[in-house]
């Protein structure tokens, strides 16, 4: 029996940073989806959350025509935005039409703090 059955579930927070300009971002974010799926499929406890300019890639990966669309899809039900970056970064509008949901615990932004306290790991694209 592999070792990583025998483990507890793990907490993990995937935090999207990398913006949408260029190939190297587009491979963050693919590992960052990657991962999250491999959390996810494990059994752990996984959240996806877009801060920053990666608030960016919620309208390009809505896109189904998109290379990463079925892998995002995929954890949309884990996925989360920063409510003032989504403003700041001007995809606003795109998040609201999405199943995405907005995150300010911490003046406007995801807390990292409270992630970090509810014992997950914190893994940044």
């Amino acid at each position: 029996m592999p070792l990583a059955t025998l483990l507890e579930p793990m907490k993990a927070a995937i935090l999207v940073l990398a913006d949408t300009e260029s190939h190297a971002d587009l491979g963050r974010l693919t590992n960052a989806l990657q991962a999250a799926r491999e959390f996810q499929e494990a059994g752990d406890d996984v959240v996806v959350v877009f801060d920053g300019a990666g608030t960016g890639w919620v309208p390009e990966l809505e896109d189904p025509d998109h290379p990463a669309h079925a892998l995002y899809e995929s954890l949309t039900d884990v996925v989360r935005v920063c409510d003032y970056c989504a403003d700041a970064f001007h995809v606003g509008d795109a998040v609201d039409e999405s199943d995405v949901d907005r995150v300010a615990q911490f003046e406007g932004h995801p807390s990292v703090r409270e992630l970090v306290a509810e014992g997950y790991e914190v893994v940044t694209y």
